[in-house]
Formats: C-alpha cells, structure tokens, sequence
C-alpha cells in the first residue's frame, strides 16, 4: 500500500482558525462580539452574492429557509 504525503490538515486548519477568531474577540463583552458576529456574517454574505453568478450551487433567492 502507497502513502503519500498530506499537503493538507484540515484539523490544522481548524485550529488555526479557532485561534484567530480567539485572538480577535477575547476581552470583548458580549455585545461586541455578537456584533463581530453579525459583521463577519454579513461579509460572508456579501461576498456569496457577489460570487453567486459564478458558479450554480448556491440559491441566493430563498434564503437559506
């Protein structure tokens, strides 16, 4: 049986970015971080529309509901 070498650790990756959403939000109040919260979700949003004519797998017209 062939191994080959991973190029990638998707557990790696996790954790690298737990730490960072750790390091930003740590000593915020609950406040701040709901609103780092609703920040990040609306650039993830804005960046979904923007890239949704680009592929066909996401419905950006139902809303997720």
């Amino acid at each position: 049986m062939k191994t080959d070498t991973k190029n990638f650790d998707c557990v790696e990756f996790m954790h690298e970015g737990a730490l960072r959403i750790y390091e930003e939000t740590k000593g915020m109040t609950l406040k701040e971080e709901m609103a780092y919260w609703r920040r990040k979700h609306l650039e993830a949003v804005s960046e979904l529309s923007s890239t949704a004519g680009d592929s066909a797998c996401c419905d950006s017209g139902s809303g997720g509901k």
